[in-house]
């Protein structure tokens, strides 16, 4: 995937990279085109992680990509455990 990205499909995608988990996004009201994300637990009693996500994270792929690995990461030390995810082509 080597063009921008759309909003929606960015969204998506960031959806699928922390399955089985929750994760809720939105725009700040400043509108200053940054994204926030929330991965809450199954039973959405728990915040796993949080993480601010500016227009050129969320709509260049490779940018994406890597902020999601890392996000997973980090939260995987923590002991969260996802699905097996990879960034679509």
């Amino acid at each position: 995937m080597n063009t921008q990205l759309r909003f929606n499909e960015a969204l998506l995608i960031t959806d699928r990279a922390f399955k089985p988990f929750q994760c809720v996004a939105w725009t700040l009201p400043e509108g200053n085109g940054e994204v926030s994300i929330t991965v809450i637990d199954r039973t959405h009693s728990r915040t796993l992680g949080r993480r601010r996500l500016t227009k050129a994270v969320y709509s260049d792929p490779a940018q994406l990509a890597a902020t999601l690995e890392q996000a997973r990461e980090d939260l995987s030390r923590d002991g969260v455990h996802f699905a097996p995810w990879h960034m679509p082509e």
